[in-house]
């Protein structure tokens, strides 16, 4: 498990990842809060890159690892109110890339299809925007903070989501190794079958022939 010393502390990344939003936005340039966690407690990831978690997350990462507390830089983004995606329902085409994007499956729907979001598992990370090819999700208010008890389904939300995704690749994969072992003795037969009747021509034709 990544760790590295600050201060005179050795900080795991499971303590520092504890203490992010788990909105799995990727705005820290890392592909989901534990990998930004696990960057930070390798000292390969300043302490600043997570807009979503804010100053109070600043404050608490650097009283973890006893370094100063740093302004969210600014390339990662502003830190702003929490939004939740909308879906207008009019103009959704069922094209399903949203879907594929939302880290915690706060989609829901089908090809051609309308979709909807589960507002109680969106994270508002907005990684749904930029796949809609008709740009109809819009980001509204959510009138509330984002809360631990947030952050602490979100997690189980985006594990559950890898989970899923793990399992039905290897299901592809098993699906492809049993498609490519069928071809393979199918080919062996033919060969086989092939190898026989050249040797049932061979044993006709007799020697010397």
């Amino acid at each position: 498990m990544p760790s590295a010393p600050f201060g005179l502390a050795t900080v795991t990344a499971d303590a520092i990842d504890a203490l992010l939003p788990q909105t799995q936005c990727r705005r820290c340039r890392y592909d989901s809060c534990r990998a930004y966690a696990e960057a930070v407690a390798a000292g390969q990831a300043p302490i600043n890159c997570c807009p979503p978690g804010g100053d109070a997350t600043v404050a608490a990462l650097a009283d973890l690892l006893g370094c100063p507390a740093l302004a969210i830089d600014p390339s990662c983004g502003v830190t702003t109110p929490l939004a939740i995606a909308r879906v207008d329902e009019a103009t959704c085409i069922g094209c399903t890339l949203c879907i594929q994007a939302c880290p915690t499956d706060a989609i829901v729907g089908a090809a051609k299809l309308m979709h909807t979001v589960i507002a109680d598992r969106c994270t508002g990370c907005e990684l749904c925007l930029p796949p809609c090819p008709v740009d109809c999700i819009a980001m509204l208010p959510a009138a509330r903070p984002w809360s631990t008890a947030d952050a602490d389904r979100a997690r189980q939300h985006f594990s559950a989501r890898n989970a899923r995704l793990a399992t039905a690749s290897r299901k592809r994969e098993q699906a492809t190794a049993a498609v490519d072992l069928a071809r393979q003795r199918r080919r062996a037969a033919v060969d086989a079958a092939l190898t026989r009747a050249r040797a049932r021509r061979t044993a006709r034709s007799g020697p010397g022939v």
